[in-house]
């Protein structure tokens, strides 16, 4: 067990990592346009956020296992800590980065190293939920920012009261948001670590019982937490206030449609659906709620004229989903080097 725990390290850091980046995308616009306090904002995502990992966090890893089935303890830790450190280095440069292409850089890293090839059903799967993601999220933010205009146009609604609706919004959406990462993205941080996972079902009272897997999401979902009370502040400025000028309502919408867009690339319900409709489904994939929010600041902006973007910051943002991949490739391959050839741990089970 402690040698499990040990390895498992670097898949919490990487869940801190979540946390630190991700939070920007919860609640960043509403703590940016003051309508929640930080401290109020990340205690209701924190809560939602075990919530969506325990319950739902399942759901998206079967994919990354697909991309690349990391099959040993020590490779797990290295593919994890490779992406957390290619996140980290991002995050220390103010760009608010997506876990999920810093994890499929890492494996993607372990099966070149080990002579595996790649799915590229799956990979072009997920590189398709990429360009997906933001386009899905800027749509849904123009009909909801089209819809709540036209209302407020044509309701006598007080100031006072539009303003305690939109906090009251604020707070069932950040409630969301953080459901909705911990369902689609916690994958990113433990999904690697569930083939080799030795956690028991764990009794909560008489109530409910969390299988093995669900502990390990559950510790994941922790770290996530802790990220964002100890380091996310940083990424909430970029991502919150620097990208585009938000008014309160614009803020509420862009957390509302990021939220709904990380839903609909978790549940696999809508999927069989879709499915059976004879229609593209939108698969169970990891997807980044950093890409769901520059979407719906971008689509917002740009019914707006676009005068408000600054662009300057949405290449900044655009040049770190590209770098990302890459820097965790390339830290994954000479990691698993070293794990192999200095620290002689199996990093490959045929």
């Amino acid at each position: 067990m402690f040698e499990y725990l040990f390895f498992l390290s670097s898949g919490l850091f990487l869940g801190w990592s979540l946390g630190a980046n991700d939070a920007s995308n919860i609640f960043g616009t509403a703590v940016g346009t003051k309508m929640l306090r930080f401290r109020t904002a990340a205690a209701i995502a924190c809560v939602f956020l075990i919530l969506g990992a325990v319950a739902s966090g399942q759901n998206t890893a079967e994919t990354l296992n697909n991309l690349g089935g990391v099959n040993t303890l020590a490779a797990a830790f290295t593919v994890s800590l490779s992406s957390a450190l290619a996140v980290l280095m991002m995050l220390k440069s103010g760009i608010s980065v997506s876990i999920s292409q810093a994890i499929v850089g890492g494996i993607i890293g372990w099966n070149v190293y080990n002579h595996k090839p790649t799915d590229m059903d799956t990979l072009a799967s997920i590189c398709a939920s990429w360009i997906c993601c933001p386009v899905i999220s800027g749509a849904l933010a123009v009909l909801l920012y089209l819809c709540v205009r036209n209302i407020l146009h044509h309701t006598k609604v007080h100031i006072l009261w539009q303003d305690m609706a939109v906090r009251v919004g604020m707070i069932l959406t950040t409630a969301l948001g953080g459901f909705a990462l911990g369902a689609n993205n916690m994958a990113n941080v433990v999904g690697v670590f569930i083939d080799s996972n030795v956690f028991s079902p764990l009794k909560i009272g008489n109530i409910y019982t969390l299988n093995g897997t669900q502990v390990l999401f559950l510790l994941g979902a922790v770290a996530a937490c802790i990220g964002i009370f100890t380091y996310s502040q940083k990424a909430i400025k970029t991502v919150g206030k620097n990208v585009l000028s938000c008014s309160p309502t614009v803020a509420w919408i862009v957390i509302l449609s990021e939220s709904l867009v990380l839903i609909l690339f978790s549940s696999e319900t809508l999927e069989r659906f879709l499915l059976s409709i004879n229609l593209p489904p939108l698969p169970a994939v990891p997807v980044s709620s950093t890409q769901a929010v520059i979407g719906a600041i971008v689509g917002i902006g740009l019914v707006k004229g676009g005068k408000g973007i600054k662009w300057s910051l949405v290449l900044k943002v655009v040049s770190g989903w590209v770098a990302t991949p890459v820097i965790a490739f390339v830290l994954s391959f000479i990691s698993l080097f070293f794990m192999e050839n200095v620290f002689k741990q199996t990093i490959f089970m045929p």
